[in-house]
């Protein structure tokens, strides 16, 4: 692989004439860019946004999943299951959690169809192949797929280089944790062929006990360039491999072992490896792009994902009833009450087409982008029983990775359909004022069929749903200063997993409850400084829902909890940002997020039981609020960074570019539940990280020494959790809860090559 790597840069310098490079470039990142047109936001929209560019992506922790590097955005809260940056990672922005946030790679949405979740670590090493990543709050502009309700973040891979590169990196740090990435690119050939190559392996035992995490993704881009003509193939493959740690540590363990999970644990103390989550994903995306005129350009965009994963798990003392085997089973003494420790497996295995295509006009008073696309996903869940104690490793349990009712004990499928069409323009109605208009109609369709793996009950169901989202806007924008303010209206479709416990409550009762869409209004006012040495924002913000989807703590009388509509709910906040740059080598940058998250007139639901030894079901109990915090929604988010280079002014050469970066972020308390309890919340916490790197520029290439010391303070601290409570009519409240903590003091060092 590597001498591959090595000798194609080689090939590529010798073929690439220098007075071609310049002109290729230029046409290249011409055409590349109209790519994510539909989805980006420029200077003259007016939407909040922040954006991070290449550099700095390849300058952060390698360590760090995306959301990891991204923490330091304003608003963006984040946290890792297995306590570092390998594995599990979730963010968060304005209190928006990982489903209400649309997440587009080149214009194509990577949201799960289903949940509606981006899952970070199945596409590890994101960072080694991005050019830029825009982080828009609030509704933003359109964006394909799942409806954005609360953020959007648009992602684009790495522009056509002029020049061949070859770039290699190596990292080594705490919880034996190694990293290898690789990349090269051709450049622009005389033919107007292009090849970009990167890989990527990672490996660490995590933090957390049996956290550990195996990964490794795959980028590739076959692309020609020939006069106002782009066509580009790009393959995106990632592979992982995770110990699970989805239940977190109980808070009882919290200071006497932190790194305690319970997922795995035998009885004896040791755990089964194998407990694991296992995906492997891939993304195929063909585009072509002409340009009729300077003015016009069209693109048109193919994509397929396919993803295949299981979870495998043990359970301990568990009857065959419940994997599968009827009541009247009996072999060898064995009957399917009989009770013994069980592995098994629950699977999905989905595909997801994607056509779109949208034309752009840039001319001197009015920029506009038009575009449709059509999506359908099809998934389907199914269970694999694969060694229980009692039946023995002789036992015929059947084929795995077999997708049919008759080999799995459960099997559902479903397939979401989209159709997608949006008009956006800006229009300068005076040289410093611009108006704008963004519309978007959604079709969604949902079918979904077959057995859940609960209670073998039907999950039969279909819907259409139609949106139209319109965003109005106008923004100012003379010399340094710009202000701008916006209305906007979206709407979002209930997930998978929301409508599957209607279902259930449905068939077992009789019912026919249904769930709204969601609806937000989103009403934005921002004002923006930049001169050559400072530059400040300030954005206020109101998003007022209805019809929130949130679980109440009600269950239908067969028992299964409930997610409901809230009335009425709401984020309203303000951010400030800054950055100051005193000297060429010392900058100083900060964020500020102050914001307030309530639903109004609330209702938690509790389940009552008559006693710990017998809980029999006695009804509800329910608390009233008339105002109440959302969960997991802090008041204050802030950062601060200063980054010097403290011999860029007196050195020569290399000693020019030793850099050292200190930044810390704050969150303020958040809250397990809906409920406001003190007794129940996130303290809030600043943790530090620090870097330093050093470039040698060398005969052929650089190479570059970086050291990172992430929570530099050594902070103990958790940064998401779960709860359940009930009450005992006997004995009072009990209460079950995970807590996440976080890895204390680490590092890493990374050596990296590039030419």
């Amino acid at each position: 692989m590597r001498g591959f790597l090595f000798s194609a840069a080689a090939a590529a310098a010798l073929l690439i004439p220098g007075a071609n490079a310049a002109y290729g470039q230029e046409r290249t990142e011409r055409l590349d860019s109209t790519v994510i047109a539909s989805t980006r936001a420029d200077a003259s929209t007016p939407v909040t946004f922040s954006m991070v560019g290449k550099e700095e992506l390849r300058r952060s922790n390698p360590m760090n999943s995306l959301p990891m590097t991204l923490a330091l955005q304003p608003s963006v809260v984040v946290s890792h299951e297995g306590g570092t940056g390998i594995g599990y990672s979730k963010m968060t922005v304005r209190g928006s959690k990982g489903s209400q946030i649309n997440v587009t790679l080149n214009g194509i949405t990577l949201n799960d169809a289903e949940s509606q979740e981006v899952f970070w670590v199945n596409i590890p090493a994101l960072t080694s192949i991005l050019s830029s990543v825009q982080i828009q709050r609030g509704l933003g502009t359109t964006a394909n797929g799942t409806g954005a309700f609360g953020a959007s973040i648009n992602m684009n891979t790495a522009l056509v280089t002029a020049e061949p590169t070859v770039r290699l990196d190596l990292s080594a740090g705490s919880f034996d944790t190694g990293i290898f990435t690789a990349s090269a690119s051709t450049g622009l050939l005389p033919s107007g062929l292009y090849f970009n190559l990167a890989w990527s392996a990672n490996t660490t035992e995590g933090y957390i006990r049996n956290g550990w995490g195996r990964s490794a993704s795959v980028f590739a881009t076959l692309g020609w360039l020939h006069g106002n003509n782009s066509l580009k193939l790009t393959y995106l493959l990632g592979d992982q491999h995770t110990g699970i740690t989805w239940t977190g540590t109980p808070l009882a363990y919290l200071d006497s072992d932190r790194q305690y999970n319970p997922e795995g644990l035998r009885p004896d103390g040791t755990y089964y490896r194998n407990h694991s989550d296992n995906y492997l994903q891939q993304h195929i995306q063909l585009n072509y792009t002409h340009q009729f005129t300077p003015a016009w350009t069209w693109s048109t965009t193919l994509n397929y994902t396919d993803g295949y994963g299981y979870n495998e798990r043990i359970k301990f003392r568990k009857k065959l009833s419940a994997y599968g085997f009827p009541k009247d089973f009996s072999e060898g003494g064995v009957s399917a009450s009989s009770k013994g420790d069980i592995i098994f497996r629950k699977t999905m295995a989905n595909g997801y087409w994607v056509l779109g295509s949208e034309a752009k006009y840039r001319g001197n008073a009015l920029k506009a982008v038009f575009g449709v696309q059509g999506s359908r996903y099809g998934g389907d869940h199914y269970g694999e029983l694969i060694w229980a104690e009692v039946l023995g490793a002789d036992y015929a349990y059947g084929p795995l990775n077999v997708r049919s009712p008759e080999n799995n004990w459960y099997f559902n499928n479903g397939t979401k359909s989209e159709l997608n069409a949006f008009a956006r323009g800006e229009w300068a109605i005076l040289p410093v004022l611009y108006a704008y208009a963004d519309l978007q109609y959604r079709l969604v369709d949902l079918r979904m069929s077959g057995i859940d793996d609960e209670d073998d009950l039907p999950m039969g169901f279909g819907k259409t749903w139609h949106f139209f989202n319109p965003r109005l806007g106008l923004t100012f924008a003379s010399g340094p200063h710009k202000a701008y303010a916006s209305v906007a209206l979206g709407h979002r479709e209930p997930g998978r997993a929301d409508i599957k416990e209607i279902i259930e409550s449905n068939n077992l009762e009789g019912g026919d409850r249904e769930l709204k869409p969601e609806r937000m209004l989103d009403i934005e006012a921002g004002y923006e400084l930049r001169l050559d040495k400072v530059s400040a924002s300030l954005n206020l913000y109101m998003m007022e829902y209805r019809d929130m989807l949130l679980e109440t703590g009600a269950i239908s009388n067969s028992g299964y909890a409930i997610k409901d509509n809230v009335g009425r709910s709401y984020r309203r906040g303000v951010e400030l940002c800054a950055a100051w740059t005193p000297w060429d080598n010392l900058s100083l940058e900060g964020n500020l997020s102050l914001s307030t998250d309530k639903i109004l007139d609330y209702t938690q639901y509790y389940n009552e039981y008559d006693n710990m030894d017998d809980w029999n079901f006695l009804g509800q109990q329910a608390l009233h609020f008339d105002k109440v915090t959302m969960l997991m929604s802090p008041s204050v988010v802030g950062m601060a960074r200063i980054s010097w280079t403290p011999l860029a002014r007196l050195a020569k050469g290399s000693l020019k570019t030793t850099t050292l970066s200190l930044d810390g972020k704050y969150v303020g308390k958040r809250y397990w539940d809906n409920t406001e309890s003190a007794d129940r919340c996130i303290p809030a916490c600043w943790v530090s990280n620090l870097s330093l790197s050093h470039r040698f520029n060398l005969p052929a290439g650089h190479l570059t020494l970086s050291a990172f010391i992430n929570n530099l303070f050594n902070t103990l601290y958790y940064a998401d959790a779960w709860v359940y409570r009930a009450y005992f009519r006997n004995g009072g409240w009990y209460q079950e809860e995970g807590v996440f903590p976080q890895a204390p003091l680490n590092w890493m060092l990374k050596i990296s090559y590039d030419f």
